[in-house]
């Protein structure tokens, strides 16, 4: 369902196992979502974006952005017309957001949510 646009939340535990390999020692996914072919986690340390490349999206890159990091963030909602709702995260020292695009299937309230707990801390 993925492919159709169809945005989804995602276990925490489930993506603590699937993407233990980028975690330090004693980190804990606290929230992900899937979106499309990318993957979003929070965890107690930093947001780690999983942007998945190509055709066949076997290559894929990972971005770890330490919380203390992002200078700013906006979410935008989605509208009568246009049905996504995006994110966008800007990084200290980087003119540009990170922008994510998010279909009706993650309440983006619950994402801006759960970054303000990270990253007001």
């Amino acid at each position: 369902m993925a492919l159709f646009g169809n945005a989804h939340t995602v276990d925490p535990g489930k993506a603590q196992n699937d993407y233990a390999r980028l975690l330090g020692h004693d980190e804990q996914v606290h929230a992900a979502f899937q979106l499309i072919r990318d993957t979003i986690l929070f965890t107690d340390r930093r947001l780690i974006l999983v942007d998945k490349q190509g055709i066949t999206g076997k290559k894929t890159e990972y971005h770890s952005v330490p919380y203390r990091s992002i200078t700013h963030f906006a979410v935008e909602t989605a509208g009568t017309f246009d049905l996504d709702a995006e994110l966008k995260i800007w990084i200290s020292g980087t003119p540009t957001p990170i922008e994510k695009t998010f279909t009706k299937g993650v309440d983006i309230y619950e994402v801006q949510a759960i970054l303000t707990q990270f990253v007001a801390r």
